[in-house]
């Protein structure tokens, strides 16, 4: 099962949609006048964040329970890890979708939108045929030839994220990122997914150093002329070890800061480890917002 294929999968047989609620889904979530929490859920041996915690089915449904309980909008669910920070170990398609079978279809029962996060265009049509409804593609389209046209045909609201194979200090990051969202909405757009489907995240860590996670978060505002919704994942970054060194367990304080500053930069989507206390921070933000 490990060396499933594309082909051996017949992707062209998961292309056929089921009725999917696209745009109105996004429009929805994003109607609710605040930022949406994105919980993550790792269901992978070798996550930066969590070390493998979830890669039983079990403690995976359990986590993915809690995150729901604590306020999560979305749950972000995803098999190979794309590890930030390099090293990342390829996970074969079949692995990858066995690790999800038994944990996809009960989260999916929990009644909380899911995001499939994969950079397979198999999985996502696998995904989204199982009932998960956003897909989050950690190379913005861009690295499956295949996964703009299972998102159009799906109907699916998809995540593009800007990704580099390795940092380069000497570059202009938000150039950089402007330009690979460029190259992204056209592929979007010859695929025919409406924009109003296309939610744009910068990638905090992934092909960054430490101080161009800084100035995307910093400089959010830089892609809001896309007039797209903007999700920021700083959550348990390395970037917040730069500044105060620490283990990814414990900097939910940078993560807080971090994603804190993203809202009040324009970020729409926050996706986190720590579900309830992010949505606690954001409330209080927002209530003293309102008291001025």
């Amino acid at each position: 099962m490990g060396k499933e294929t594309a082909a051996s999968l017949d992707l062209g047989n998961v292309l056929s949609p089921r009725p999917a609620p696209g745009a109105g889904l996004l429009r929805g979530l994003l109607a609710k006048g605040r930022p949406l929490v994105m919980g993550v859920l790792n269901v992978t041996p070798d996550s930066f964040s969590d070390g493998g915690r979830f890669l039983d089915p079990a403690a995976a449904i359990a986590q993915a329970e809690r995150l729901a309980a604590e306020g999560a909008d979305i749950l972000d669910v995803g098999a190979e890890s794309s590890r930030p920070y390099g090293n990342a170990v390829a996970v074969p398609l079949g692995e990858e979708r066995e690790r999800l079978a038994p944990i996809l279809p009960v989260v999916v029962g929990l009644g909380i939108p899911v995001s499939i996060d994969t950079m397979k265009a198999a999985v996502a049509a696998w995904a989204l045929e199982t009932g998960a409804t956003i897909v989050n593609d950690v190379w913005g389209l861009q690295r499956d030839p295949d996964m703009a046209r299972v998102v159009a045909r799906h109907d699916a609201p998809v995540i593009v994220m800007h990704n580099r194979d390795t940092a380069d200090p000497s570059i202009d990051i938000v150039a950089d990122v402007t330009a690979f969202f460029e190259r992204s909405l056209a592929i979007a757009v010859r695929a025919g997914i409406p924009l109003e489907r296309i939610v744009l995240d910068p990638g905090i860590g992934f092909g960054k150093t430490p101080e161009q996670s800084l100035t995307c978060i910093a400089r959010l505002d830089a892609w809001r002329g896309f007039g797209l919704p903007l999700l920021v994942g700083a959550s348990r970054k390395r970037f917040i070890h730069s500044i105060v060194p620490a283990e990814p367990a414990e900097r939910l304080g940078g993560s807080l800061a971090a994603h804190l500053l993203a809202v009040e930069n324009g970020a729409a989507i926050i996706r986190v480890h720590d579900v309830a206390p992010t949505v606690q921070a954001l409330a209080v933000a927002a209530a003293i917002r309102r008291a001025r």
